[in-house]
């Protein structure tokens, strides 16, 4: 588990690096904020589920491995942006993926240091959906996951799936696919056909009744 969750780990931190570098890349920022939000985007998910484990000091801040994959995936964006800029699905699609691969690494890394099945899917979302909060941030937009359609629900998903799987002792090489695919395909699949939850409604009054208000309130 410790092993799956390690590859997993490594793979959604380039896939979300790419993401954010992308971002980074659009907002024209210099090669040193392309690189920043490489790296934020890309480990601030996992950083915040190893502090909440107990997993101390996080992974990203003692394994190189996390910060030169999250460098090398932002180099490669900033040098390649004429070509990638073109590609603006991408950005799409890179998040989709890294969603996917961090909420599956993140419930595996929860139930690995003994978190009961409940935390462990929370912990899964939250795994996926914090780097992209922190690059919204850092970009001064509101987060993806309070706007879009089914970006934690897809990682929720994903996440129950892996701990279904393992309560009920499956092989885990097909769940993590399946959890894998699960969370990709929904999040495509709302992007593509704008799926998303019940969005909050504020009715402001009319100008006439404000105008209303106003003379009632000088007589």
């Amino acid at each position: 588990m410790e092993t799956l969750s390690l590859a997993l780990d490594l793979t959604g931190t380039f896939v979300f690096a790419l993401s954010g570098a992308l971002a980074g890349v659009k907002r024209q920022l210099d090669i040193f904020g392309v690189l920043v939000l490489s790296f934020a985007a890309a480990n601030s998910g996992g950083i915040t589920r190893d502090i909440l484990i107990g997993a101390v000091p996080p992974a990203a801040l003692v394994d190189l491995r996390y910060l030169g994959v999250s460098l090398f995936a932002g180099l490669v964006t900033f040098y390649s942006s004429s070509l990638i800029l073109r590609l603006s699905i991408a950005i799409l699609v890179f998040d989709a993926a890294g969603l996917a691969f961090f909420a599956v690494a993140g419930s595996s890394k929860a139930l690995a240091f003994g978190m009961n099945p409940v935390m462990s899917v929370v912990l899964g979302m939250v795994t996926g959906i914090g780097g992209g909060m922190v690059r919204d941030v850092l970009l001064a937009e509101i987060p993806t996951v309070l706007r879009a359609e089914l970006y934690a629900v897809a990682a929720l998903a994903a996440a129950g799936v892996v701990v279904i799987g393992h309560l009920l002792q499956l092989p885990i090489t097909p769940v993590v696919v399946v959890a894998l695919a699960l969370c990709f395909g929904l999040r495509v699949l709302a992007i593509r056909y704008n799926w998303q939850l019940p969005v909050a409604k504020f009715a402001e009054r009319s100008s006439d009744a404000k105008a209303a208000e106003g003379e009632g309130h000088e007589k």
